[in-house]
């Protein structure tokens, strides 16, 4: 499959699009890193939000979706639809309070939520962590779905589709800072959804489905369920309850990080106020689970009519590296049906939602290593021209480890698992760090320590020959590192009364958590409400659901069932915004 000179034209126009704008940036990027990594704190919440979305949809998101469809139907999405009950709950009680902590980074709350040296460790330890380790993986995965595109679509092999997107990448995120990356991330997700629902109506169009009518009429109806075959235990266990019961509070993920963190922080703390960053964060959940996953979903349900077995990918494209067919490249593959322009159009939106995700994981950890690390412990008195240079260094750096990373890791699927693996068990303290006193520095040293350490026990486990179920790892791993974890906040050093003290003037928790702290400090009551938000979450919760599989049930042509779920969006979206009223009242 080759692309057409018309093809080509289309891919370079969207991109300087998306790019032209975002360079003009560039100047004011490099004044100091706030600039750099917070966009002056300035940015309106529609394009905090925008940012966030597509920040969330790389060219390894559509892949991940076909993958999980393709091996367990339309139901085994809730492995990540799960995560939507902690990105309401980050919008409903933690998006406020991260834009009063005043921070540049997420990693700079440990020294201002925590006291003495175990504060500082564990800053540094997590912008090495998380900065380097963490990081690359995610990116080192949406290098591998960008190579299988390449390979599918242009017959690049892979090092040539990784020195092509890092050279593009490198340039980029070094020279626009945090503002760059948010104008091209508004214009980039128009890009990438026209083209995700050409893909889709394409697909929809090959003689082998015949439509939506043949395409639901040629499925098993098991297959486009909305919930996994309860005869089967085993796989309802792990599809759909593990998930809804213990993984969405309890692992750490990024874009999904019980109580903010990461890249959503880092918008959080870029936006102009408090209800902006709450309301870019809503629009990020609602958008992010709500109105993108149809697309992805119809052209992975196509692809087991056009190529029900992967042999029948590989026969097809036989020119395709064997290493790299799996099921998550059923995507690519249903991409080259598309027609001349089209097919360009779908390039540049994949090249988009792959750009715009990894300069963004490039901006933000880099933002660990030289806030958190290189000044706060290396270089604390250069100037802010120096930390920018530093930070174009380091971008650089980040994008050849992820690059070298991609080889080791075969399919979508397998660096998601990766990533819930080794942060299994740390999404508790997270959640209630912000409302309970006691939790300190030694908690989040030992839960990092603990959820790392059994989690690469198992790996070796499995690499010996141990047959060791995913869910039970996953369990297992919850359960010993939230007993550490729990043992630290009791045994480990508490935090500093004057530390606390300065947390809630500066930040403010509601609930009894903090009860003597505030009553040491004279500040008064929280402007923030428990129950109300509790309201919040679930009536924001219900909200997108109910948009999600009203839209599934529309789809498949499930009158009633779509019926019910206009009655409960309808219902869920008015009591949603009487919550978010009642907060502008209260503040």
């Amino acid at each position: 499959m080759r692309l057409t000179t018309l093809d080509w034209l289309i891919v370079v126009l969207a991109l300087s699009v998306a790019f032209i704008p975002a360079l003009f940036l560039a100047r004011r990027a490099g004044a100091n890193t706030a600039e750099f990594f917070t966009s002056g704190r300035s940015a309106p919440w529609w394009l905090i939000g925008v940012s966030m979305v597509a920040t969330t949809f790389s060219t390894d998101t559509p892949n991940l979706v076909t993958d999980l469809v393709r091996t367990g139907g339309v139901a085994g999405n809730w492995v990540w639809w799960a995560f939507l009950l902690t990105g309401m709950m980050t919008v409903m009680f933690y998006a406020r309070m991260w834009r009063r902590s005043g921070v540049l980074t997420d990693l700079e709350f440990y020294e201002i939520r925590y006291s003495g040296k175990s504060a500082s460790v564990v800053r540094g330890f997590r912008a090495v962590y998380l900065g380097i380790v963490f990081n690359c993986v995610i990116m080192a995965t949406v290098n591998l779905a960008a190579a299988k595109i390449a390979n599918m679509l242009l017959g690049w092999p892979m090092w040539q589709t990784l020195l092509v997107c890092a050279l593009l990448n490198v340039s980029f995120a070094a020279i626009s800072g945090l503002w760059g990356v948010l104008v091209a991330d508004f214009i980039q997700f128009g890009i990438a959804m026209t083209g995700s629902f050409a893909a889709a109506y394409f697909a929809l169009q090959r003689p082998e489905v015949g439509g939506l009518e043949g395409l639901f009429s040629k499925l098993p109806a098991e297959t486009y369920a909305f919930l996994p075959d309860t005869s089967n235990w085993s796989v309802t266990l792990t599809v759909l309850i593990l998930p809804l019961a213990v993984q969405w509070w309890s692992v750490w993920y990024p874009g999904a990080e019980p109580g903010g963190g990461s890249y959503i922080a880092q918008r959080m703390l870029a936006s102009k106020s408090e209800k902006d960053a709450l309301i870019g964060t809503l629009f990020f959940n609602v958008a992010h689970y709500g109105m993108r996953t149809w697309p992805w979903i119809l052209v992975a349900l196509c692809s087991l009519l056009v190529f029900p077995q992967l042999s029948d990918i590989a026969a097809a494209f036989p020119y395709v590296d064997a290493s790299l067919i799996g099921h998550d490249i059923a995507y690519p593959a249903m991409l080259t049906f598309l027609p001349v322009g089209w097919l360009g159009l779908m390039v540049a939106g994949l090249l988009s939602a792959y750009v715009s995700t990894i300069v963004t994981h490039l901006n933000w950890g880099t933002s660990y290593l030289v806030h958190d690390l290189y000044r706060r412990f290396m270089r604390p008195d250069a100037s802010e021209k120096h930390y920018v240079a530093v930070g174009r260094l380091a971008t650089a750096g980040l994008m050849a480890a992820a690059s070298a990373l991609t080889f080791v890791i075969d399919t979508a699927s397998t660096g998601f698992t990766l990533l819930l693996s080794i942060g299994a068990g740390t999404g508790l303290l997270y959640l209630l760090r912000w409302y309970w006193w006691r939790v300190n520095a030694a908690a989040e040293i030992a839960a990092m320590v603990g959820s790392f350490g059994t989690a690469v026990a198992f790996a070796v486990a499995r690499g010996m020959g141990m047959e060791v179920a995913a869910h039970v790892s996953l369990l297992a791993t919850v359960g010993v590192t939230t007993v550490i974890w729990v043992a630290a906040v009791y045994l480990g050093p508490q935090t500093d009364p004057k530390v606390l003290e300065s947390f809630y003037r500066l930040v403010r928790p509601a609930g009894p958590g903090w009860a003597h702290v505030r009553a040491a400090t004279g500040v008064g009551p929280s402007p923030d409400s428990l129950p109300q938000a509790m309201l919040g979450w679930v009536m924001g919760t219900l909200f997108v659901y109910a948009a999600l599989f009203g839209v599934g049930s529309a789809l498949a042509g499930n009158t009633g069932l779509m019926k019910l779920w206009i009655a409960v969006f309808v219902a869920s979206g008015i009591g949603a915004i009487q919550v978010l009223r009642g907060f502008w009242r209260t503040a």
